[in-house]
């Protein structure tokens, strides 16, 4: 299949996104299986309900959701077969093996669909037209057919692959805008289940097309609808919805099992895909952490790796990791192209986490129940009040207290002003304030003789504090540690740089009042910037 011209246009962006889409894929997979030829028309049913059919079917009114009497009635030719995930798993690794070797750094949203980095490909071949073609051609050597789609998110590559189209830098969402509403819920991998229900509501609500949905501001989609609606929104309007982790989760929640005996058979690799799938979510519930994108490593006799990653719209929970590891597995000892000895390691890696508040279980087994009432409550208020009236802190890179924080309207996307990763030096030591003061009032601090206490060129206090007056209190200190300069922007002008030295200075005081004060000297004056309690 070709792929369409690249639709509006815009400012390019350097993070674009390809989507390969193999349509129909449990179809597909499902004829592979029973040997039906190319022209007959095949249904995959769950619970007596069509789930997925091929466009043969489609051609002669079966479609999904319908029951299998109605479907046959459509189609009395029509070959049924029943849901399979393993299946469609273990069929589709040669296809996504052949992308891979095509573009390395493939993701599995699901069996049939998988995305990548456009930049590497684009670059290599020439062009993203390119490229796209390349991936085509590669999809079909692996016995597939494939669609291709081109953007600057995960959702808009997605939604562009059902069409082949690849969409200009920063046009995706007037791209979107024309296309029904029911495209927020198309694709199940990124769309919670609850989205259907969604997009009954907004049709009649009238809000049909997809620019209607995001025409509406954020405070009155998150004030109005619930929270996948915020996401959903996201989507609408183009915007990421989970951007690549700005760190890489630390190596200690890696979980490895040596394989004794090695594994060459598919049961085998079940039941050590389970035992690994435990351990993993053991490591990752005492870091505090969820996996949503999940790095699967096999490495054999003969020292081949073979590795996969998996993206999931949701945190993993165990039996989501359970069941792709043994998808994975089950693919890759079954593909015509054998691992070259039989796997003795496997390896989980969580190549992307969140905080475990977003699996919180509750006590009766509802997924977050009372976190989900809070938030509730507080998009009620922040629809009465306005969008930034709810906001929440973010971790956040910086030197100072105040600068460690970003603060976020609740339905943003929680990304920090600066990466809390990066170095940061002259950076306040632990433990850090109960309080910060933004307001920052002035404060004194004097030596035993009654002399206000400066801060020398080179940092030093210009004589041993003894005394803190803030208004009318005063208090003797009973130690102090720093002080610490900071110099930022030293290499610009003088307007531009930055001089800021802090102190914790530790206060003669009753246990019920304040114990300790941050200070910071700039300007010739001392500064209360927090307080310990």
């Amino acid at each position: 299949m070709g792929v369409s011209e690249s639709v509006g246009g815009g400012v390019a962006r350097v993070d674009r996104v390809v989507a390969v889409w193999c349509p129909d894929w449990p179809a597909v997979a499902a004829a592979a299986m029973v040997g039906a030829a190319a022209d007959r028309p095949i249904a995959v049913l769950r619970g007596n309900r069509v789930v997925a059919c091929s466009a043969i079917a489609r051609a002669e009114g079966v479609r999904r959701g319908m029951r299998r009497r109605d479907a046959q009635g459509c189609c009395p030719e029509l070959v049924v077969a029943q849901d399979d995930p393993d299946r469609d798993a273990r069929l589709f690794e040669p296809v996504a093996g052949a992308v891979d070797e095509t573009v390395p750094g493939v993701e599995v949203l699901r069996p049939g669909l998988v995305v990548l980095g456009a930049r590497g490909a684009a670059r290599f071949f020439g062009s993203e037209e390119a490229a796209a073609e390349r991936l085509i051609d590669a999809v079909a050597a692996a016995g597939a057919e494939a669609q291709i789609g081109i953007a600057d998110a995960v959702s808009t590559a997605v939604i562009a692959a059902r069409r082949g189209s690849i969409v200009a830098p920063g046009a995706g969402a007037r791209y979107l805008a024309a296309l029904p509403v029911a495209e927020l819920a198309a694709e199940p991998s990124l769309a919670a289940p609850e989205r259907a229900d969604l997009v009954d509501l907004l049709r009649r609500l009238g809000l049909r097309r997809v620019g209607d949905f995001a025409r509406l501001s954020p405070a009155e989609v998150a004030s109005r609808f619930g929270a996948d609606a915020v996401l959903a929104h996201r989507t609408a309007r183009a915007l990421p919805e989970r951007p690549p982790s700005a760190r890489r989760p630390a190596p200690e929640l890696n979980v490895e099992l040596a394989c004794d005996p090695p594994i060459d058979r598919v049961d085998a690799a079940a039941f050590a895909g389970r035992q690994l799938s435990t351990r993993l979510h053991a490591v990752l519930s005492a870091a505090g952490v969820a996996c949503t994108r999940l790095a699967v490593t096999a490495r054999t006799e003969t020292g081949e790796e073979l590795t996969r990653i998996w993206r999931c719209a949701r945190p993993l929970t165990p039996s989501d990791t359970a069941d792709r590891v043994r998808w994975q597995l089950d693919g890759w000892l079954t593909r015509r192209a054998r691992p070259t000895g039989p796997i003795v390691a496997l390896i989980l890696e969580p190549v992307e986490v969140v905080a475990a508040a977003a699996l919180q279980l509750g006590l009766w087994g509802g997924e977050g129940a009372e976190t989900e009432r809070a938030r509730r409550a507080l998009v009620r208020v922040q629809g009465l009040l306005g969008g930034e009236a709810v906001r929440i802190g973010v971790l956040s890179g910086g030197r100072g207290p105040a600068e460690r924080i970003t603060m976020i309207a609740l339905g943003d996307e929680l990304t920090p002003a600066a990466d809390p990763t990066h170095p940061w030096p002259g950076r306040l030591p632990e433990p850090a304030p109960t309080l910060l003061l933004l307001h920052r009032p002035t404060v004194h601090l004097t030596a035993a003789d009654g002399a206000p206490v400066a801060v020398t060129a080179r940092g030093l206090f210009t004589a041993d504090p003894t005394q803190l007056r803030w208004g009318s209190r005063q208090w003797s200190l009973l130690g102090w540690a720093g002080p610490w300069p900071v110099t930022e922007r030293w290499w610009s002008t003088a307007e531009h740089s930055t001089l800021a030295i802090r102190v914790q200075v530790q206060l003669d005081a009753d246990p019920t009042e304040i114990r300790a004060v941050l200070l910071v000297f700039d300007e010739a004056h001392w500064h209360a910037e927090g307080v310990y309690e």
